[in-house]
C-alpha cells in the first residue's frame, strides 16, 4: 500500500486493504493495532484457530509470510474462509472489485483493486482471498452463488489458479444445475 510512519487510518479501511489488495504494511498494523505486536496477535490467530478446530493450521506471523513454522490445509482454509465470508465486513469488502482509501487528515489517497480476479469478471463470484509465497505458489480461496448453488473452492500452488478456478466452478455449476459439466 504504501503506509509511512505516522499515517493514520481507520480499521475499516486497513482492513479493505488486506482484503482486498493484500497489503502487509495495512496488515501489520492491523495486527499491532489490534494485540500490541505482532507476535500477540500471532498467538491469538493461533488460540482462535484450535477454538475452531483447525488442527491442520498453525500461524507464525500475521500476513501469511513464508515460515518454516506456518502451515495449514485446504480442509481448514475452506473452514476459515466459510467464517471469513459469515462475517458481514468481510464479506462486502471480498466482493468489492476496486475502491479507494485515504488516511485520516484526508491527506493521501489509495486506490484498492481486489487481488481476487474472479471479482467482477466470473458470474456470480463473491469474494475470499488470495495469497502467493515462493513456498506456496499461487493460491486462492474463492466463494461463488449462482442459482440458489454455492461452492467454495480452495487452490493451493496453483500455476494457473485463474483459469483453473473458472474451470473447476463451471464443473461444480454444472453439477448443481443438473447439466452435464462443460455445459453450465
Amino acid at each position: 500500500l504504501g503506509l509511512a510512519p505516522g499515517d493514520r487510518m481507520t480499521v475499516l479501511e486497513l482492513l479493505a486493504a488486506t482484503i482486498m489488495a493484500s497489503a502487509n504494511d495495512a496488515c501489520h498494523a492491523l495486527a499491532d493495532h489490534a494485540a500490541g505486536s505482532e507476535k500477540r496477535f500471532v498467538g491469538r490467530m493461533n488460540a482462535r484457530a484450535r477454538e475452531m478446530g483447525l488442527s491442520g493450521t498453525r500461524f507464525a506471523n500475521a500476513c501469511g509470510h513464508d515460515d518454516p513454522g506456518l502451515y495449514s490445509t485446504a480442509r481448514d482454509l475452506a473452514r476459515l474462509a466459510e467464517t471469513a465470508m459469515g462475517t458481514p465486513v468481510y464479506a462486502k469488502l471480498a466482493g468489492l472489485e476496486d475502491g479507494w482509501i485515504s488516511t485520516a487528515d484526508g491527506g493521501k489517497k489509495f486506490p484498492l483493486e481486489n487481488k481476487n480476479l474472479l471479482i467482477g469478471r466470473y458470474r456470480g463470484a463473491k469474494g475470499v482471498k488470495t495469497g502467493f509465497t515462493g513456498r506456496a505458489g499461487k493460491c486462492l480461496a474463492a466463494f461463488a452463488e449462482r442459482d440458489g448453488n454455492r461452492v467454495l473452492l480452495i487452490l493451493l500452488n496453483a500455476p494457473d489458479r485463474w483459469w483453473k478456478a473458472e474451470e473447476i466452478l463451471d464443473a461444480a455449476f454444472a453439477l448443481g444445475s443438473g447439466a452435464p459439466p462443460g455445459r453450465p
